[in-house]
C-alpha cells in the first residue's frame, strides 16, 4: 500500500503522490489524505494538478480521508479548485480506489458532501447509492433537480450536432439559477429506457464526457415526464454506458443507484 506523504526540498518543492481514475471518461486525481498532508485551502494548487497543459490533467480532484465511523470520507474539488457538490461518477472512483488500498473489500459506507452513501463491487461495476430525491420542478421546456447537486434536464434534437459548451453556459449563467448556476443536460431519447445524454458542468465550465449526478437527474427526469416506464434506465454518454435503477413512491424517488465501470488508469508524483 503506498503512504501518502510530502517532503518539501530546498526550493520549497511539494512532491505529491496521486492516483489518476476514470468512469465513463470522467476523470478524477484521487490522493490518498489519511494523513491529511494535502493544502486543501490551496485552490490554486488543485486548478493546477487538474490542468491538462500545465498539471495531470482531470475533470476534477479527489481526497480519501478517514472517517471517525465510516469507511472513509470522499472531498471533492472541481477542476477551477473549489469544494464542489456531490460528483457521481466521483464516488464511484474512489469506492475502486479504497478497494486497491484495501480500505474496503467489495461492500462501504462512506461519507460525502451530501451525506452518507452506500456502495457495492459486483463484477467490477461499482453500484453507488444515490440520495432520495422528493422534488422535481417541471417545466414545458426544462425539469430541474438535486441528486447530490443541481441538474437542468432539457430534451434537445440533433444531439450529436449540439454545441453543448456553448448552449450550456448560456443557460448555467442565466438568471435562471443565479450566481450558484447549475449543471446543464441535453437529452435525446433512442429506446424506451435508453437516452443519449451530453452534459455541460460547472466548475468544469465544459462539456465532459460523463456526469453521474446529470445521468442520475436525466433518469428521474424522464420517468417523471413519462418518457419511460421502466425503473432501470441506460444512458449513452460521450465516454461510454451507464445505468441508473430506482425504486417511485408517493414521496418521490428512492433506492436511486448509479451503475457503471470505474477504472484506474496511471498513478505517479508530481512534484510541484
Amino acid at each position: 500500500m503506498l503512504i501518502p506523504y510530502f517532503c518539501r526540498s530546498s526550493m520549497y518543492n511539494m512532491t505529491i503522490p496521486f492516483f489518476k481514475y476514470q468512469g465513463t471518461g470522467n476523470d478524477f486525481v484521487i490522493i490518498d489524505n489519511r494523513h491529511l498532508f494535502f493544502p486543501k485551502d490551496d485552490t490554486k494548487l488543485i486548478s493546477k494538478l487538474c490542468d491538462r497543459k500545465f498539471g495531470i490533467g482531470a475533470d476534477g480532484l479527489i481526497l480519501l480521508e478517514n472517517h471517525e465511523s465510516l469507511d472513509f470520507r470522499m472531498v471533492y474539488y472541481n477542476a477551477d479548485g473549489n469544494e464542489s457538490s456531490m460528483c457521481g461518477n466521483g464516488g464511484r472512483c474512489i469506492v475502486a480506489f479504497a478497494k486497491a488500498l484495501h480500505i474496503i473489500a467489495d461492500t462501504t459506507s462512506f461519507m460525502a458532501i451530501d451525506g452518507v452513501h452506500e456502495a457495492t463491487i459486483i463484477d467490477d461495476m461499482v453500484h453507488l447509492k444515490m440520495q432520495d430525491v422528493s422534488k422535481i420542478t417541471a417545466t414545458a421546456e426544462y425539469s430541474f433537480l438535486d441528486t447530490g447537486s443541481p441538474h437542468h434536464v432539457e430534451l434537445a434534437e440533433n444531439l450529436s450536432d449540439l454545441n453543448v459548451k456553448e448552449k450550456g453556459a448560456r443557460i448555467r449563467y442565466s438568471d435562471l439559477y443565479g450566481s450558484a448556476g447549475s449543471n446543464i443536460n441535453f437529452v435525446s431519447q433512442k429506446e424506451a429506457n435508453t437516452f443519449a445524454v451530453r452534459t455541460y458542468e460547472r466548475g468544469v465550465e465544459d462539456e465532459t464526457l460523463s456526469c453521474g449526478t446529470g445521468v442520475t437527474a436525466v433518469a428521474l427526469a424522464m420517468h417523471q415526464q413519462g418518457k419511460t416506464t421502466s425503473n432501470c434506465v441506460r444512458l449513452t454518454v460521450e465516454g461510454g454506458e451507464l445505468e441508473v435503477s430506482f425504486e417511485k413512491d408517493e414521496d418521490g424517488y428512492k433506492n436511486i443507484f448509479l451503475i457503471g465501470p470505474a477504472t484506474h488508469v496511471f498513478e505517479g508524483k508530481i512534484t510541484w
